[in-house]
C-alpha cells in the first residue's frame, strides 16, 4: 500500500472506530445517568471534576463546558488532591471522578477520602466492575471495545467517549436550568458568540457621529456632512422625521448624471423610505438586514426618531461579521 493511501486508510479507520464507540454510548444512558443529572441539578454546591493523565485533560474540558452553560464547576487533579488540594471540595459539592480503568493507584487513594467527606461521588468510567465504580453513588458508563490506537494503548476512543458523556451531562443540566441565549451571553461577553447575543444597535450608534441634513440643504453642504461624519451616508430629516437618505453611492450617481450640481438640493437626489432599525435590536439583526438588502448602512431609530447610523465597518470591527 502506498504511504499516502495508508495515511488516508488509517485516518478513516480511526474516525470510524471512535464514531462507532460514541454511537454505542446511547445504550448506557440509563436510570443512573438520570439520577446523576438530577443530583447535580438539585445540589447547592459546585461540581468538582477530577482525574489523572488524559482523563484530567478531559476533566478540564468538562469543567469549562459546565461553567459556560450555567453549572458552577472546578477542576481538581487527582494526584494533587491527595497532597493537599482535597480542600477544594466543599460540603455540598458533587464530585465527578473520571478514569477509564477505575483502578489507578491515585483513584484508589482519592475515592475513600471523598467518601469520608460524604460528598456524592459520580464515576465516569469504562469499567463498571472497577474500584471506582463500586464505590461511586452513580456510574456513567463509558465502555469502549478498543482504543483507536493500533496497540490498544494510547487513550483515544476512551477519552472521546468521556468527553461526549460529559457533554451529554452538561446539556441535560442546561435544559433543566432553562439556560437561554441571554444567559449564554453573560458567560461569553468577550467573544464573537457573546457579542452576537448581547451587542445592540445602540451600542454601535453611540460610537458614531450622527449625520443629518434637511431636504433643502444644498448638495455641496450635504457632501460636506457625509465627509465630516465619515459614515458614507447622511439622513434627510424634515421636522425631525426621516424622509430620505443620501449615500456616497447617490453622490456618485448624481455626478454621473448632472454636469452642473449648483442648485441641486438634498431632496433632489435622496432615496426615499430608507431601511431602518430600532436602537434596542441586536447588532446581528442589523447585519441580516444589510445582507438581505445588499446595503452597507442602516439608519437607527428610537421611539420613531432618528438616532444614528450603523455601518457595516462597525459590525466587522466588533467581530459580528
Amino acid at each position: 500500500m502506498k504511504l499516502s493511501d495508508q495515511i488516508i486508510s488509517t485516518a478513516k479507520e480511526t474516525i470510524s472506530n471512535e464514531a462507532e464507540a460514541i454511537a454505542n454510548l446511547e445504550n448506557f444512558i440509563d436510570e443512573e445517568f438520570k439520577q446523576a443529572v438530577e443530583t447535580i441539578y438539585k445540589s447547592q454546591g459546585r461540581v468538582v471534576v477530577t482525574g489523572i493523565g488524559k482523563s484530567a485533560i478531559i476533566a478540564n474540558k468538562i469543567v469549562a463546558t459546565l461553567n459556560s452553560t450555567g453549572t458552577p464547576s472546578i477542576f481538581m487533579h487527582a494526584a494533587d488532591a491527595i497532597h493537599g488540594d482535597l480542600g477544594i471540595v466543599q460540603q455540598d459539592d458533587v464530585v465527578i471522578c473520571i478514569s477509564k480503568s477505575g483502578n489507578s493507584p491515585e483513584i484508589k487513594v482519592l475515592v475513600p477520602l471523598i467518601k469520608n467527606f460524604h460528598n456524592t461521588l459520580i464515576a465516569l468510567t469504562a469499567n463498571k466492575e472497577s474500584f471506582l465504580a463500586k464505590e461511586a453513588d452513580f456510574v456513567l458508563n463509558c465502555y469502549i471495545e478498543k482504543e483507536a490506537c493500533p496497540n490498544n494503548l494510547a487513550p483515544t476512543t476512551s477519552t472521546t467517549a468521556q468527553m461526549v458523556m460529559g457533554d451529554a451531562l452538561a446539556i441535560c443540566l442546561l435544559n433543566l436550568k432553562g439556560f437561554s441565549s441571554k444567559d449564554f451571553a453573560k458567560y461569553h461577553p468577550g467573544g464573537t458568540l457573546g457579542k452576537k447575543l448581547y451587542l445592540r444597535v445602540a451600542d454601535i450608534t453611540s460610537q458614531n457621529q450622527i449625520p443629518k441634513v434637511s431636504p433643502d440643504t444644498e448638495i455641496a453642504n450635504a457632501i460636506i456632512e457625509i465627509s465630516e461624519k465619515m459614515l458614507g451616508v447622511t439622513a434627510v430629516l424634515e421636522n425631525d422625521k426621516i424622509i430620505g437618505i443620501i449615500t456616497d453611492g447617490d453622490i456618485r450617481r448624481m455626478l454621473k448624471n448632472h454636469s452642473e450640481i449648483k442648485g441641486l438640493k438634498a431632496k433632489d437626489i435622496m432615496s426615499q423610505n430608507p431601511k431602518t432599525i430600532e436602537q434596542d435590536k441586536l447588532a446581528v439583526e442589523a447585519l441580516e438586514i444589510m445582507e438581505e438588502n445588499k446595503i452597507t448602512q442602516l439608519l437607527a431609530v428610537e421611539d420613531g426618531k432618528y438616532a444614528g447610523v450603523v455601518h457595516i465597518h462597525n459590525l466587522i470591527r466588533e467581530g459580528i461579521l
